[in-house]
């Protein structure tokens, strides 16, 4: 984690940052690394989920009333993507909360995008559409075009009970980033905002891995046996994930397949100050 403290905070430290979606995944994280702060304020639709010394605030994009008085004396918005729906679903919600903020007067939005390699992927398009909002907006940016996590590779492709890996992976590698690594940057970017106005950043990891990769850090007794993309849509769509979902995974499968995700390097490091975490490391978590 990077230490946040007050030696190497700037002049602006006294801006007031608010976090959405500070009871997921990403958000939990960054909210436990500011947690010791007192310029920080955190939003949630269900605040009273959270455990945390930090003030909450109730903050939800699929209800556009409630956000300008959420937003208000906010100056620096770490908007953390709300990407969970279909295309005009998360537009929605992020054309909310960026009218919202603009009405607010909050002066700049931190948005967690999506890697410029993941255009070939299914939920890309809500990313760049936000990203050109903000750009157009009346208020300061920075982009934080955050790699798919390593956790999320594991996830995909963990060993059965008879220790395979079976995976519509192909031969190909993801610059897997571990979320860790994510959240530390964002807290970076975010308490020294004014020094990252107008700025993307690409947050790739710097190892590239895949099936047999994964296959092999588990040991010997567990083999990786790539599936085909129609057997991984079945066995997906008879899991009861979401319609919207089916096409979302089977979208990143076959752009890590086809070798898209693989390029690895970008941001990360520089943003962190240190090497970024082992990516199969936290894959296998």
């Amino acid at each position: 984690m990077i230490p946040v403290t007050e030696k190497n905070l700037p002049e602006w430290k006294t801006l007031m940052i608010l976090v959405t979606g500070a009871a997921g995944a990403l958000g939990t994280l960054i909210a436990e690394r500011l947690a010791d702060r007192d310029d920080t304020v955190l939003g949630t639709r269900e605040p009273q989920q959270l455990k945390t010394p930090l003030p909450v605030r109730r903050i939800d994009f699929d209800e556009p009333g409630t956000l300008t008085e959420g937003f208000e004396a906010v100056d620096v918005l770490l908007m953390i993507s709300a990407g969970y729906g279909e295309d005009d679903t998360v537009i929605a919600r992020h054309g909310a909360a960026i009218d919202a903020a603009e009405k607010a007067g909050v002066g700049h939005v931190v948005y967690t995008s999506l890697t410029a390699d993941g255009d070939h992927l299914p939920y890309a398009l809500a990313h760049r559409w936000t990203e050109r909002r903000l750009q157009d907006s009346t208020m300061d940016w920075t982009i934080l075009r955050n790699g798919l996590y390593a956790e999320l590779l594991g996830g995909l492709a963990t060993p059965s009970a008879d220790g395979r890996i079976t995976a519509p992976l192909g031969e190909g590698q993801l610059a897997a980033v571990a979320r860790a690594d994510l959240a530390d940057a964002a807290v970076r970017v975010t308490v020294e905002a004014p020094a990252h106005v107008g700025r993307s950043y690409e947050l790739v990891g710097e190892q590239a891995i895949g099936g047999a990769d994964l296959a092999r850090t588990h040991g010997p007794h567990v083999s990786y046996e790539p599936e085909t993309l129609a057997q991984a849509r079945a066995h997906i769509a008879a899991s009861g994930a979401e319609p919207f979902q089916v096409p979302m995974l089977v979208g990143t499968y076959s752009a890590i397949a086809a070798g898209f995700m693989s390029r690895t390097g970008g941001d990360l490091r520089q943003l962190l100050g240190r090497a970024p975490y082992s990516a199969l490391a936290a894959a296998l978590a």
